[in-house]
């Protein structure tokens, strides 16, 4: 049986970080990950992309007191993943020509990025798909999914 590995989508993140406006499934992420991290079936990997999507709401919050808090807890979690005590560990992708392209092309999606533009799927969602694909090419013996909220996203995956 392959290794499972599940990618955390910006909408898992946000849950977990409780970021305001963008937390309203925390108590069922919350309930997911302690199953995840129970059965001990699958390795969580943090892409690129939800970081700095994440890092994005958070600055886009309105009430300064919480844009700080949230950001000190989101900086908190990301020395975790430095220090590898968090419950996922960051995906290291290189951010190069080859990647450019692929999510030009829409990895192996069969959409480019134009098309899943105006579908609606923006170019994060589909970075975290590249990075999937770049990560499944360089890996054996892994099955990789996205552990995400978001319809559009799960469509893909």
């Amino acid at each position: 049986m392959a290794r499972r590995v599940e990618f955390v989508d910006t909408s898992i993140l946000c849950n977990l970080l409780e970021v305001p406006g963008k937390c309203q499934d925390r108590d069922e992420v919350m309930e997911q990950l302690r199953r995840k991290r129970a059965a001990r079936d699958c390795d969580l990997l943090l892409p690129v992309t939800a970081v700095i999507e994440t890092g994005n709401h958070i600055a886009q919050l309105s009430d300064g007191y919480l844009r700080r808090t949230s950001a000190e807890k989101f900086a908190e979690v990301l020395r975790m993943v430095v220090a590898g005590r968090a419950p996922w560990a960051l995906n290291e992708v290189e951010w190069n020509a080859d990647h450019l392209n692929a999510l030009v092309n829409g990895g192996s999606s069969g959409m480019s990025l134009v098309e899943h533009a105006v579908n609606g799927v923006g170019c994060g969602d589909l970075n975290i798909l590249v990075e999937r694909d770049r990560y499944l090419a360089r890996t054996s013996g892994v099955e990789a999914t996205v552990w995400t909220l978001d319809g559009g996203l799960a469509a893909h995956t």
